[in-house]
């Protein structure tokens, strides 16, 4: 069996941090810990988990990081951390960015665009706040839904010396079966050598209740043909996956 790496792992403890957005999702508004996580992959060979920041309240983000920090030490599987940072504050953002620092799993920071309105993320403080990312060892992850890729894009122009990782592909409308324009900016994004994409999250985006693999395919396969296997990563999204794959 071929070990793998999963770079896309939630763990929350609804007891320990707030989540908001839990209260819409109540098939899974309960904690999901690495225990849990062991039984879901019995008979895989997981060699590796990157924990990607979960949204809990933004005043908690320092306490989540803290906290998988504490779990990777009975987890050592846990390899790194992408946590929550208030990018939209511009150059303020650098004590949230400094207090990060000092854990050294932290790797990345994901500050979620998928809910802010368009244009969000190339207001000139955003902007300002992602340019910050590389002195401090950080990369971007872009949490969106496919309607602001073309944000994205002016985003990225503006950053060549940040290392950005795509989540979930940007989100394409898979379960209407809608492929441009998201193809064409795809294609346009793979073209700055400082981005990569994760396979992951592909099922929450199809029909939960009657997916199946070829609704997936066609949007595998344009990925990889964008970013060709050494850009892509795979991650599972656990345990958010289990809302369309229980």
């Amino acid at each position: 069996m071929t070990a793998y790496i999963d770079t896309h792992v939630h763990f929350w403890n609804p007891d320990h941090l707030t989540y908001p957005w839990l209260d819409q999702a109540p098939a899974i508004k309960r904690p999901f810990l690495p225990g849990h996580l062991a039984q879901a992959t019995a008979g895989l060979d997981l060699a590796g988990i990157v924990f990607v920041q979960a949204d809990c309240l933004p005043e908690q983000s320092l306490a989540e990081a803290e906290w998988v920090t504490a779990l990777a030490q009975v987890e050592p599987r846990i390899r790194g951390i992408v946590a929550h940072a208030p990018l939209e504050a511009g150059a303020a953002a650098r004590d949230a960015l400094a207090a990060l620092q000092k854990l050294p799993l932290v790797k990345g920071i994901r500050r979620l665009i998928q809910s802010e309105p368009l244009g969000f993320c190339v207001q000139p403080d955003f902007v300002r706040g992602v340019q910050l990312l590389p002195a401090y060892g950080f990369s971007f992850d872009i949490c969106i839904y496919h309607p602001q890729l073309g944000d994205v894009l002016r985003l990225v122009e503006q950053c060549p010396d940040v290392s950005f990782i795509l989540d979930h592909i940007g989100k394409p409308a898979i379960k209407d079966g809608i492929r441009e324009p998201w193809m064409s900016q795809l294609r346009e994004l793979a073209a700055f050598p400082n981005v990569h994409c994760k396979l992951s999250g592909m099922v929450t985006e199809a029909d939960h209740a009657r997916w199946t693999p070829d609704d997936l395919k066609p949007y595998m396969e344009h990925v990889l043909d964008c970013f060709g296997p050494e850009r892509t990563v795979f991650g599972s999204d656990w345990p958010v996956v289990n809302l369309a794959a229980p």
